[in-house]
Order: C-alpha cells, then structure tokens, then sequence
C-alpha cells in the first residue's frame, strides 16, 4: 500500500516498481500518483463523493455544484467532447467547459477543443500596502512549478494590481509534451487550493508573500479556446435575465398605479357631480 500524496481522491493504492498508482473514484481509471490527475477524473470523483453515504449534513447546509457535473471521461482521463445530463447535451473544451448551447441528445460536437489559455484572476483582502510585486511573481512561478509540476514556460505573466492578482497559463496543442501536465488540471488544483478544498493529501497551500500570509478573498478562472465558443445571442446571462424581470415589473407596476389612481379620480369626479345635484334640488325645493 501508499499513499497518493497528489490525489486523495483515490482508493486501491499500490506500488508498483517503487511508484504508487491508485484507482481514481467514480471511474475506478488507473492513476499515478508521481503527477496530477486529470480534471475529468477529478470532477467524476468529487460528483460520486457528494453522492456516498456519508453523514448527514445539516438541513441548512448547502453544496457549492456551480461548474460541477458529472462527466464523461476517456480512459486517457481527458473530457469527450460531447457531455449530457440526462437529455440535455452539450460541447466542452478541453477544461470541461461548456462552449455551446444545451441541446436535446442529437446534438454533434465534432472535436474536442483545446483551451489554450487559461487566466486565474484573485482578489486579496484589503491591506494597507501594496505587495511587493517582484516576491508575489516569484511566489507564484515557483509554487506552480514545483507544486503543480508545470513547465514555467507556460506561465507567461504574473501580474499584480493591488488588490488584483492574475496569472496567465498558455499552452497549446502542439506545446503540450507527453507526459508533461495540462494547464487546464494545473489550474483547477490551483482553484482548490486557494479555496481550501486541497486535492492534495494532507498538504492544503498556504499562500504567503515576504514571510506574511496573504488571504485571497475572490478567485475566477477564465478560458480562451483554440476555436471561438459556439454560444448564440439568446443565451442571457442570468444576471441580464434578472435586470430584465426587474425593468418589466417596475413598468408593469407603473401602470396599475395610473391606472387605480386614474379610477379613484373618476370615481371622486362623478361623487361629486352626484351631491351636487342633490343640492341643487334641495334648493329648489
């Protein structure tokens, strides 16, 4: 037995020739444990994790699923192209992203397309000072390498601005060795990691800069394919369909307030014609 200190996501662990290979959860694919796990092993493991018999959870708790399905692997551990739920399908990247619209179950997607860039985008707390941003370049060059096992060529840019962390991951099809790590499994370790869910075995990152630990508060991660994303104008952002709703409620409000207003005018303008009249009679009389 051993233990797979870069996945512990995994059951089943032996050596084998002094290197350790385990079985990755959910797809029971033969992994080695010497370099990083691919995504869609990741993704199938941590889905079948949610799923196990494990205690119960509180009624109040909640899971955060954005991003996470359950997908389709090949036995290589990259993404097929096409991924579904249920009857409901679509095409990813090589990062597993969704780059089309969802469709019914006859939908073709012709190629699985590499995603050549990635961008990782972090927010630090607030804090005085700036960092200083030759030791935040630095630190994250060599934790990449070293942690993560990429090439540094493929990290072509660290840049800060306070409070604003990006880093550039690009690598494309003709870049990518055999043998050597994809950056798009570099960066959802990386993601992780710096949201203290380590796929690391008992080894979480602890991001510290000048010897003083930095507290990131935002991180998103951005993709760039070698073939541009296939979405079609229909497809709204939630965030847009929310300002819609809004707009469309408030006119809609608008005008049953002119309109109730308008009906208790008429009704205060035909009162009072009404006692007019009365008096009138009265006078008369």
């Amino acid at each position: 037995a051993c233990v797979c200190e870069k996945n512990k996501r995994v059951s089943n662990c032996r050596l084998d020739n002094g290197q350790c290979w385990c079985d990755a959860i959910g797809s029971g694919v033969r992994v080695n444990c010497a370099t990083l796990t691919s995504k869609c092993l990741l993704m199938k493991a941590e889905v079948m994790g949610s799923k196990s018999g494990r205690r119960e959870k509180p009624k109040d708790a909640f899971e955060d699923t954005d991003g996470l399905y359950d997908p389709e692997c090949e036995n290589s551990g990259a993404f097929k192209a096409k991924q579904c739920n249920g009857t409901t399908c679509w095409c990813v990247n090589t990062a597993g992203v969704r780059r089309t619209d969802k469709h019914d179950a006859d939908l073709k997607c012709k190629q699985l397309v590499r995603t050549m860039w990635i961008i990782i985008e972090m927010k630090h707390a607030e804090r005085n000072t700036p960092l200083n941003a030759e030791s935040l370049k630095k630190f994250f060059m060599d934790t990449i390498t070293s942690r993560y096992l990429l090439d540094g060529r493929y990290i072509t840019n660290v840049l800060y601005e306070k409070p604003y962390i990006t880093i550039d991951l690009k690598q494309n099809t003709s870049d990518k060795y055999s043998g050597g790590v994809d950056i798009a499994d570099v960066a959802y370790y990386f993601e992780k990691d710096v949201k203290g869910d380590s796929i690391f075995h008992n080894n979480g990152l602890n991001v510290s800069i000048d010897n003083e630990a930095l507290k990131l508060e935002k991180t998103v991660v951005y993709y760039v394919d070698e073939i541009a994303p296939e979405f079609s104008m229909k497809s709204l952002t939630p965030g847009v369909i929310a300002v819609i709703v809004v707009v469309v409620i408030a006119i809609v409000a608008s005008i049953v307030v002119l309109v109730l207003t308008r009906r208790k005018k008429g009704k205060y303008v035909k009162a009072e014609v009404k006692e007019m009249n009365e008096m009138h009679r009265g006078l008369n009389a």
